[in-house]
């Protein structure tokens, strides 16, 4: 029973007879007129070793085809249905109507009340989110759901007032009222802090100022935050920490913060500087990397952060500059938009894509660690049995 118990426990352990990546997920947007239908879409991801998703509304098609699967999904109360949810049996409806028909089947992990609320051009919304948050939480606990399901909602990194070191991060004066309920919200009910972070926005914005290394994660000086004295060796963690800080300055320092959306585009337009599929390669590949490892902040060391990527496909209806339609990996027919660099590509014949094993490729140190665990295990078992013998 004690080599059955060990067994269990390694394959069950973080590590894993096959070793992944729990914290990494991606977005998996819709905003395109020729995508892959969802069982492609989940094939994709399971080819990827991918289990998280954000989706951006409650699409039932989606839910119903991701049931059964081992995918989490975070799914989307669209900004225009805050005003709606703010009523208790209106959130009660839309709960019963777009959750739990499909839960537990479907893995529905998170619900994102809006996107991008605090900095959103219509000011009006700002009024709704907290009250609206309190009634899909409170309809979850109404149907026996909020010990599963989490509410949170998703910043831009533009709520913060300052964010350079990332000791001085704190949030604009002008959205601090509603940010401190927010974060009250959070506290009691622990769920997590949603910050959509793009190093990218601030090297296009600033490229004599900011090291382009720095951005992308390659090998760089970095910079020391000159109060704390932690070390930054890129842009991200420094932009993560940020918020930390200020989620500290109005007493919230044990909430967790969580990447729900990151990347690089790989096109833009003339003026979009660092728009490449060089830097965008670059940036995700580092970034996957990182997750290998399963590493945290300097401010959280130990605590390992949770990011998803944006975005899996490109997006050809997106509005707005060229990078908006072209941060995917993939390109809609399933070709890849340029490769992460992570693994071998394996290409289908029928459908022509191709896709990247995330798990192939982790830095030599894991895999060091990892077969050392497996080392010792075995060491551990030669033991017991050693032990259990002498006891006969």
């Amino acid at each position: 029973m004690i080599h059955v118990f060990l067994l269990f426990s390694l394959c069950f352990s973080d590590y894993g007879f096959i070793p992944g990546v729990t914290s990494l997920g991606i977005n998996y947007g819709q905003v395109a007129d020729n995508l892959p239908p969802p069982d492609k879409v989940l094939d994709l991801l399971s080819s990827l070793k991918l289990t998280k998703a954000r989706i951006y509304d409650t699409n039932p098609q989606i839910l119903t085809t991701f049931a059964n699967s081992n995918i989490e999904i975070i799914v989307t109360i669209e900004n225009q249905m805050l005003p709606v949810v703010v009523d208790p049996q209106q959130a009660l409806q839309w709960v019963s109507t777009h959750i739990k028909p499909y839960f537990p089947a479907t893995k529905i992990t998170g619900i994102a009340v809006g996107n991008e609320i605090f900095t959103d051009d219509d000011k009006s919304l700002l009024g709704y989110l907290v009250p609206a948050i309190v009634s899909i939480q409170g309809a979850l606990a109404q149907l026996g759901l909020d010990k599963y399901i989490q509410v949170s909602t998703p910043s831009s990194l533009a709520v913060l007032e300052e964010s350079y070191p990332p000791s001085a991060g704190s949030f604009k004066g002008e959205v601090s009222s509603v940010m401190s309920e927010f974060l009250q919200f959070l506290s009691s009910t622990g769920s997590p802090f949603w910050i959509n972070a793009y190093p990218y926005f601030a090297y296009k914005d600033s490229p004599n100022k900011i090291s382009l290394d720095y951005a992308l994660f390659n090998k760089n000086q970095g910079m020391v935050d000159p109060y704390t004295k932690l070390h930054y060796d890129n842009m991200l963690y420094a932009m993560v920490d940020a918020v930390v800080c200020a989620m500290s300055r109005l007493g919230y320092g044990g909430i967790e913060v969580r990447v729900s959306e990151t990347g690089w585009p790989s096109k833009g337009d003339p003026n979009e500087v660092g728009a490449t599929v060089q830097n965008a390669a670059a940036y995700n590949r580092n970034l996957l990397r990182r997750q290998m490892s399963n590493e945290g902040t300097p401010l959280r060391p130990n605590k390992r952060l949770e990011v998803y990527l944006f975005a899996l496909f490109n997006e050809d209806m997106k509005p707005g500059p060229t990078s908006e339609r072209n941060y995917g990996l993939f390109q809609p027919d399933g070709t890849i938009a340029y490769n992460v660099g992570l693994s071998a590509l394996s290409t289908s014949s029928s459908t022509s894509s191709a896709s990247i094993s995330l798990t192939s490729s982790a830095p030599k140190a894991s895999k060091v660690e990892y077969q050392s665990l497996v080392t010792w295990m075995f060491v551990y078992l030669l033991t017991f049995q050693v032990l259990m013998r002498r006891q006969h």
